[in-house]
C-alpha cells in the first residue's frame, strides 16, 4: 500500500466517528429538545452539521474507493454504515484493522527487500 492509499484510509477513519456522533448526538439530542422546549432555532445548525460530517465521510469514501481498489459491495457496506447511528463506529473498527493490516504487509516487504 502506497503513502496516498494510507493516507486516505487514515482520513476516512478520522470522519468516521464524529459523522458516526453526529446522528444520535445532535440530530436525536436536538428533535428531543425541540419538542420538550420552545427551542426550534436549534434543530437547523445541528442538522447542518451533520451533513457536512456525511458529505465529507461521502468524498473521502469515495477517495479510498478510487485509492485503495475497494470492491463495490465493500463501499456499499462502508455507505450503509453511515446512515445507522453509531455504524460509522463499527466502520472505524473494520478500518483499524486494514490499515494495522497494510502496516504489517508494508513492513514485511520493507523486510523482504533488505
Amino acid at each position: 500500500m502506497d503513502i496516498k492509499t494510507a493516507s486516505a484510509l487514515h482520513r476516512l477513519r478520522l470522519i468516521s466517528v464524529p459523522e458516526a456522533l453526529s446522528f444520535p448526538a445532535l440530530l436525536i439530542f436536538g428533535s428531543l429538545l425541540s419538542r420538550i422546549s420552545d427551542i426550534d432555532y436549534l434543530m437547523m445548525p445541528l442538522g447542518i452539521v451533520h451533513g457536512i460530517l456525511f458529505v465529507i465521510y461521502a468524498v473521502f469514501l469515495l477517495d479510498v474507493w478510487n485509492k485503495a481498489k475497494w470492491p463495490l459491495k465493500k463501499v456499499a457496506l462502508f455507505f450503509l454504515l453511515a446512515l445507522l447511528p453509531f455504524g460509522g463506529l463499527y466502520g472505524d473498527r473494520l478500518l483499524k484493522r486494514d490499515e494495522a493490516d497494510s502496516v504489517v504487509a508494508a513492513r514485511a516487504r520493507e523486510a523482504a527487500r533488505a
